[in-house]
């Protein structure tokens, strides 16, 4: 799964962590990416850490195969910086986590007060899209968080249709707290997914933004109407 920040994308990683047959696995080149961009970020000291910063130790553990069926992996396409390796990608059924940048921006600006257009991930999500649709050669799948909050079973039995695997039932609901697979970043981050049992009904909200949030939404747009444009219907 390829996902922006604020996009739903821990309630998802919970979605497939309740699967009995699918191990998860969170932000694997977070580290990497802090490592080598030195980006100021919530959690980072304790990212470091934490996990493993060689971008090519990270992309060898993701061929590695796990007990489990499937393996999912919780990826923001912005992490991905030049020269990390995505070979061992060629061969995964991937998708597309959508949200309207007006949310992302007003829930991103709740955890960390300064941050830029590009720490929101929107180009580089789809420039990551165009790519691995042409090295994979297989159609790939976009989702609207949207979507998944006003509909949970049509939405995840469509994507799961998508994928080519079993829609499970028990990708419905979990149960709360946190995971051992959850990052270093999760104290900053998850409060609301610990809280959770499932996916929280859709409400439409009244959002303001900042002018300079407003310039970053304009900058956003296109990129998220374009991977938009080809979201799943169901």
């Amino acid at each position: 799964m390829w996902s922006g920040p604020r996009n739903l994308s821990t309630a998802m990683m919970r979605s497939f962590g309740a699967r009995a047959d699918c191990a998860v696995w969170d932000e694997p080149f977070f580290a990497p990416y802090l490592a080598v961009s030195g980006k100021p970020h919530p959690g980072r000291t304790e990212t470091l850490a934490a996990h493993e910063t060689d971008p090519h130790k990270v992309a060898a553990r993701c061929d590695v195969e796990v007990r489990e069926a499937y393996h999912f992996l919780k990826l923001m396409p912005h992490h991905m910086l030049t020269g990390f390796p995505m070979d061992w990608a060629d061969d995964g059924r991937h998708f597309f986590l959508l949200r309207n940048p007006t949310r992302v921006i007003a829930s991103y600006a709740r955890g960390r007060v300064q941050f830029d257009v590009d720490d929101l991930g929107f180009a580089a999500q789809r420039i990551l899209y165009d790519k691995l649709s042409d090295s994979t050669g297989r159609p790939i799948a976009v989702i609207d968080s949207a979507d998944i909050l006003r509909a949970p079973e049509p939405a995840l039995s469509a994507l799961c249709d998508a994928l080519d695997i079993r829609f499970d039932p028990a990708m419905l609901s979990w149960a709360k707290g946190t995971r051992a697979e959850d990052g270093a970043w999760a104290p900053y981050w998850y409060k609301s997914v610990e809280n959770s049992t499932g996916f929280a009904p859709y409400h439409d909200e009244d959002v303001k933004l900042t002018p300079a949030q407003t310039e970053m939404h304009t900058a956003c747009a296109d990129d998220y109407q374009y991977l938009a444009d080809k979201a799943l219907h169901f």
